[in-house]
């Protein structure tokens, strides 16, 4: 009996505890989700261009991107060595005869060099809008929000330029101190609005693809102002881009031996993958594979040293493919077979382009003829060129990427026959 007065003492003890308990637990559901699992060591203001400044908050991140500047390794098709594409396949010459890319195009080196390259390029003069700085700087986001896009965009490159001195980097992707992925590009933004897409309702792993798209993709500079603009009103598959352009009656030049209203495609990637590929629709993001999670200790986090998984294929592919050996093999079959089919393709196209040229010179040509030679050219081109451009050799979407160039080839004979249909000497033997 003498024991019960320590048994009500240990209950009413336990029941204390207990509540004590229940109420912190309250007072800490009840407190603002924090937006990250350490404390920053310093804040980080808005769109700051900075990136070493971020990276006193995430070293490991940072110290991962400083890579970007020195891997400049090769790959069978891509990579990050600057080697010249024109000496490297002189076709490109033909195809890109009368604009800047027949006199420059070089392989793209990593993020760190960003802006070095875009203002060594021999493709900038004193025509070029401030619009070429969009995806190369940093600088970007805090000067769209100053200046607004339209300034931004009309303002010449080389006074723009007295603004810019960072290279692509953290503020181009993520929201400064939560560290969330974000849109900042505000032609991406308008391209979204325009498909009924808001990006703020996207899952994270929808926002490790849909932040490369700030600048890996096709786009055009509109009107006077040379506004950015991306080309999706209609899809974004290389046909949706065609039909597109075809409808607003844009061109970016034409052509110096076909005299053909040409486009230039640019680095499409986010559109071939996008178009139904089969990572794509497995829920793959491209951080997984150019990004891939790491570890320095206990530490795990994504690579900064944005690159080819090619060169780490074991922690880009082995994440899901347990036989890696298998899959890079596999990625080479796939390149070279894309590789086959676009030699294809372009020798087609520059067949085409010296039938356009010998009927133009025939002053009895059909002129009817001719302009059909010449959109036929134009079609085929720009396929080829969505395929050529996009950095991955096709292995993005293989199954589309063959299928454009097919359709490409196709397209590139048709102008070759329509050309010769059109000279005076055909007609003649009809009649």
């Amino acid at each position: 009996m003498k024991k019960a007065p320590a048994i009500l003492i240990l209950s009413g003890t336990t029941l204390l505890l207990a509540a004590a308990l229940i109420g912190v637990l309250i007072y800490l559901r009840n407190q603002p989700t924090p937006q990250r699992g350490i404390q920053p060591l310093v804040e980080i203001a808005q769109y700051e261009p900075d990136s070493s400044k971020w990276g006193l908050n995430f070293p490991n991140q940072y110290s991962t991107f400083l890579l970007t500047k020195d891997n400049k390794a090769r790959t069978a098709f891509g990579g990050s060595e600057p080697y010249s594409k024109l000496e490297s396949d002189p076709r490109l010459v033909t195809l890109f005869a009368g604009m800047p890319f027949s006199i420059d195009y070089n392989e793209e080196r990593g993020h760190m060099n960003s802006l070095t390259d875009v203002r060594e390029t021999k493709r900038v003069n004193e025509k070029t809008p401030g619009t070429c700085y969009s995806c190369k700087t940093a600088n970007a986001p805090r000067l769209w929000d100053q200046m607004g896009p339209e300034e931004f965009f009309k303002t010449p490159f080389a006074k723009l330029g007295e603004k810019i001195d960072q290279p692509v980097g953290c503020a181009n992707c993520h929201e400064a101190n939560t560290m969330r992925l974000i849109v900042t590009n505000p032609a991406l933004e308008e391209a979204l609005e325009e498909m009924g897409r808001d990006w703020r309702t996207f899952t994270r792993q929808e926002m490790r693809s849909v932040v490369c798209a700030n600048c890996h993709v096709e786009y055009y500079f509109k009107g006077e102002g040379k506004y950015l603009t991306f080309p999706w009103d209609l899809g974004l598959s290389a046909d949706d881009v065609a039909d597109y352009y075809n409808q607003i009656g844009f061109k970016d030049w034409d052509h110096k031996i076909t005299g053909a209203p040409m486009i230039k495609i640019q680095h499409p990637e986010y559109e071939l993958y996008a178009t139904n590929s089969t990572h794509y629709r497995a829920g793959v993001a491209c951080a997984d594979c150019h990004m891939p999670y790491v570890r320095n200790g206990a530490a795990k986090f994504s690579s900064h040293d944005v690159k080819s998984p090619l060169f780490t294929p074991e922690q880009s592919c082995g994440a899901c493919h347990t036989d890696v050996a298998y899959v890079v093999d596999r990625v080479k079959q796939i390149q070279n077979q894309v590789r086959e089919v676009m030699d294809v393709a372009m020798d087609a196209l520059v067949e085409a382009i010296g039938a356009i040229e010998k009927a133009a010179q025939d002053p009895q040509a059909d002129p009817e003829l001719l302009a059909e030679a010449r959109q036929l050219h134009r079609e085929a081109q720009l396929r080829v060129d969505f395929i050529n451009a996009e950095n991955s050799m096709g292995f993005h979407n293989p199954e589309e990427a063959l299928r454009v160039l097919a359709k490409a080839t196709d397209l590139a004979r048709q102008a070759q026959l329509k050309a010769i249909q059109a000279s005076s000497a055909v007609i003649q033997a009809r009649k």
